[in-house]
């Protein structure tokens, strides 16, 4: 690459962050159905001309919002599994953690990708890796869990036949190494995690839990449970 290229594409990427940034900070004041291509532009000092050549639609913009939103979450995710060497319910509890610290830390990002769909949007491909993300996190602990052999044989009530169907191709859609019965328990404690972050990041617990974080540790210890993990007695 010529010092030419080399300082146009740092000029690109530069602008490029810059109309991520202002765009974040219009989701924050505005919500992201009032997301405005030609509002960007006109807070950067653009034409809006200008702005199409990096984001031909607000569509587009919205998409790679989404996609950072969802890789910054499962980063957080990834690390906190990779960095959290302890039993198996210890290692849930940190993925866990991970997620609602970044979700705290960036409500509006949270939003976008958790909250209410934005109107006249529709989330393409690029988006399904991303989001799968934080997932893959999860089952990695339960996958981790599996292959130590200190994960019990499941002995739970079978799902219907057409949730192990459904559970079956996810799991190969994934690649995870377990069995679908185990899969579908953990594709419940992902949802109900979210619904826990959800209640505490749009004030559903206001005025209902105070102690945030011992409530949120023994709540996330008991999706442990509920799953197969190794309990830790301490946070029950």
């Amino acid at each position: 690459m010529s010092a030419i290229q080399g300082a146009r594409e740092r000029a690109r990427r530069e602008v490029t962050a810059a109309i991520k940034d202002e765009a974040r900070r219009q989701l924050a004041a505005e919500g992201a159905a009032k997301l405005s291509l030609r509002a960007v532009a006109r807070e950067l000092g653009l034409a809006s001309s200008a702005l199409y050549r990096y984001f031909p639609s607000r569509d587009d913009l919205l998409t790679a919002l989404i996609v950072d939103a969802y890789d910054a979450v499962g980063e957080s995710a990834e690390r906190a599994l990779a960095e959290t060497d302890a039993a198996p319910a210890a290692r849930w509890t940190a993925v866990c953690r991970a997620i609602r610290s970044w979700a705290l830390g960036h409500p509006h990002e949270y939003a976008l990708i958790y909250g209410s769909p934005v109107p006249g949007y529709a989330a393409p491909q690029a988006t399904i890796g991303p989001a799968s993300r934080v997932g893959l996190a999860l089952i990695g602990v339960v996958e981790d869990a599996n292959q130590a052999g200190v994960f019990p044989a499941y002995d739970g009530p079978p799902p219907p036949q057409e949730v192990l169907d459904d559970a079956e191709r996810l799991r190969e859609t994934l690649g995870a190494r377990l069995p679908a019965p185990i899969l579908t328990e953990v594709i419940a404690a992902w949802a109900e995690l979210f619904g826990l972050v959800g209640f505490e990041l749009f004030g559903q617990f206001n005025r209902v839990v105070d102690a945030r974080d011992a409530f949120f540790d023994r709540a996330v210890a008991r999706l442990a449970q509920g799953i197969g993990l190794p309990a830790d007695e301490r946070s029950l």
